[in-house]
């Protein structure tokens, strides 16, 4: 009697099963397929039936990279990925595929290689965002028949060779420098210009050009101990020869 009691509470309690809220239990009869169970209690037929497995169907994230792959223009890099992906279809999740988890973890790191040598690293570094978008739907595309969505895909870092990146550094700061010559230039020409227009209001204008001399040599001359060296030509043109020497009999007397 307590024997049968005791094969009875085994039963009993082997019959019970439950799953959590986000899970769903696989469950076989005589080794075939008969449906899922959950969330929450179950009970299934001891002996003739059992729960194969439970499969979480919350979002989740697998890390996967590409070490040493090349791009179209021939340069290796290593490239870290990651892919948030959910099972939305159980029984095919079950049934289609052995290892899911794996089989995503592959599948994410064979279409990250094929992504990789369609692109060339100055594109794989500027449109990042693009090609993980073309990687999302290639993964979705072989994931779609296991049961699988792959939501979305993340490129976190693109590593170049030491020594291409200094290179790449070195192009960056002569390219820097070009800029700043080619800016430094147009700068040039354009007070080229307005000298230009300038000395057309001043040409036929005399007064106007020594009050501009005068101005000029007050302003070089306003700061204490300052010195300005003045063409003689210059002075002639603008008729401030007389203007210099009281300028500079003024500093003397200021020195004395």
């Amino acid at each position: 009697m307590t024997i049968a009691l005791v094969v009875v509470s085994v039963l009993i309690a082997s019959s019970i099963h439950i799953a959590d809220q986000w899970e769903k239990a696989v469950v076989l009869r005589m080794g075939k397929y008969t449906g899922l169970r959950g969330p929450g209690l179950f009970i299934i037929v001891p002996i003739i039936d059992k729960v194969d497995s439970y499969i979480d169907q919350r979002i989740r994230v697998t890390d996967f990279k590409a070490e040493e792959t090349l791009t179209k223009d021939t340069v290796p890099v290593n490239v870290d990925a990651v892919v948030y992906w959910t099972v939305w279809d159980v029984e095919k999740a079950a049934l289609e595929v052995q290892e899911y988890i794996r089989a995503v973890s592959y599948i994410a790191q064979t279409g990250l290689r094929e992504i990789i040598g369609k692109h060339e690293l100055a594109d794989l570094l500027q449109n990042r965002e693009k090609i993980a978008g073309d990687l999302q739907v290639t993964l979705d595309e072989h994931t779609n028949p296991w049961g699988i969505t792959c939501q979305t895909v993340g490129i976190k870092d693109v590593v170049i060779p030491k020594t291409l990146a200094d290179a790449m550094s070195k192009q960056a700061q002569a390219e820097r420098e070009r800029q700043a010559r080619v800016i430094l230039g147009t700068a040039e020409t354009e007070i080229a210009v307005k000298f230009e227009e300038a000395s057309q209001k001043y040409i036929n204008n005399p007064v106007a050009l020594q009050l501009r001399g005068m101005n000029m040599l007050f302003e070089g001359l306003k700061e204490k101990g300052s010195m300005v060296i003045v063409p003689s030509s210059a002075l002639d043109s603008m008729n401030l020869g007389a203007m210099g020497g009281l300028v500079s009999l003024a500093k003397s007397n200021e020195q004395q």
